[in-house]
């Protein structure tokens, strides 16, 4: 892969990180029952800390994403870091998934009765076969990758 993609991939992937760190502090503020809150109020809500907390499995695949383009762009796609940082991807993924899933069923189980939490269980839900997707995507670069570092030692032991 040229230089100048993983460049851009990267700069994608940091407009990214900046698009949802901005959502994580915006979206807190502009909610319905907050509108009337002091900001120590807002962010206190166990809900919102929740979500916080949550995105922490978010940022970390994203910073592995970055550094698994920048062993692309050094042509060590195939080394122990590549398949680690895969391996990253793939655990943050499938914790996000589990944590979006737990924040679904929290919201369903205990929401007011007078609100309807028909359009959140559906961002939840289609927010965690996102997830799932991803986690699998890993799984199948990091045994590719995996296979082919025991292909190349291997060939190197018989030359």
């Amino acid at each position: 892969m040229k230089r100048i993609s993983t460049v851009f991939l990267q700069a994608v992937i940091v407009l990214i990180s900046i698009t949802a760190l901005a959502i994580l502090i915006w979206v807190p503020l502009t909610e319905g029952r907050a509108t009337n809150l002091d900001l120590f109020s807002i962010y206190s809500d166990p809900f919102i800390l929740y979500g916080y907390a949550a995105s922490v499995a978010f940022f970390v695949a994203l910073y592995k994403a970055f550094k698994l383009l920048e062993y692309i762009g050094q042509n060590k796609v195939f080394s122990s870091n590549s398949v680690g940082a895969l391996k990253s991807i793939k655990y943050c993924a499938i914790v996000l998934s589990i944590l979006i899933v737990a924040a679904g069923l929290y919201i369903r189980i205990f929401h007011n009765k007078e609100d309807d939490p028909a359009g959140f269980l559906a961002i939840c839900i289609m927010t965690a076969f996102v997830s799932i997707v991803v986690a699998t995507a890993a799984a199948i670069f990091e045994k590719i990758f995996q296979n082919a570092i025991d292909i190349k030692s291997e060939n190197e032991l018989t030359i």
